[in-house]
């Protein structure tokens, strides 16, 4: 019984990863800039190959196999959103501009040069 709850939980995982791998890697295609293409890439790293490793941890069992699977995951975890981090970094250091549809920036200079009191 116990065999079979972890048979399902581990499918579970493996399919959930699977998904988020595959959506991940259509927005790394489709998305228009730098910026949202590396958010893409970070589903990947992140959620889609930590589901995919929990569910082939839960597979192997309490073995040698697991704890390297760990440490992999581990290695996941930790470097993915810090390489994510510092090419973003980067990308700004060498002024590549987000896309974005519309320009909020003036919006926010106006909100911030007009008096606190609405004008009164």
């Amino acid at each position: 019984m116990i065999s079979l709850l972890l048979d399902i939980l581990s499918g579970i995982l493996i399919i959930a990863g699977s998904v988020f791998i595959v959506i991940g890697a259509v927005g790394l295609v489709r998305m228009p800039d730098l910026y949202t293409r590396m958010h893409a890439a970070s589903v990947i790293d992140t959620l889609g190959a930590g589901l995919l490793i929990s569910g082939l941890m839960l597979q192997a069992g309490f073995t040698l196999v697991t704890l390297k699977l760990f440490f992999i995951f581990a290695l996941f975890f930790f470097t993915g959103p810090v390489a994510t981090h510092a090419l973003a970094q980067a990308a700004l250091g060498e002024d590549i501009k987000p896309q974005l549809d519309e320009d909020r920036r003036d919006r926010l200079d106006r909100s911030q040069t007009a008096p606190a009191d609405g004008g009164a």
